[in-house]
């Protein structure tokens, strides 16, 4: 994938104006109807500048691809990558380990000597 899955894009497929409210909540994981009613405050509390920081982002941020995201489940996972990376490490490193012990588990039973297993094979014979 030559997309950077940690970079900020405008979401055009899911945007009401430009794409910029849906790009943050993409990014951040947030609800973008929340991200929109907060730009909206926003935009009526600082007298109208963060309507101009919106359409420089809009200027400035490139299009989401499409096909960014193979999956929901990878969605969240890049979005957690996003917001704490060491978290997202640490989840990654449990899985493994998880991973690991059930392979080990596996090949214990499959190594060990399991005489009654062994009985029954001989018997089938």
């Amino acid at each position: 994938m030559s997309a950077s899955r940690t970079k900020f894009y405008l979401d055009k497929q899911n945007a009401k104006w430009l794409g910029v409210c849906s790009g943050i909540a993409d990014y951040t994981g947030m609800d973008s109807t929340l991200v929109r009613v907060g730009v909206a405050l926003l935009t009526l509390v600082t007298s109208g500048w963060v309507l101009i920081a919106y359409i420089v982002m809009a200027c400035v941020a490139e299009k989401k691809p499409l096909g960014l995201y193979d999956s929901a489940d990878d969605e969240r996972f890049w979005q957690g990558v996003r917001t704490n990376p060491t978290r997202s490490t640490a989840e990654v490193r449990s899985k493994f380990r998880d991973i690991d012990r059930r392979l080990a588990d596996i090949e214990v039973m499959y190594t060990s000597r399991n005489s009654r297993l062994a009985d029954e094979i001989d018997s089938l014979r």
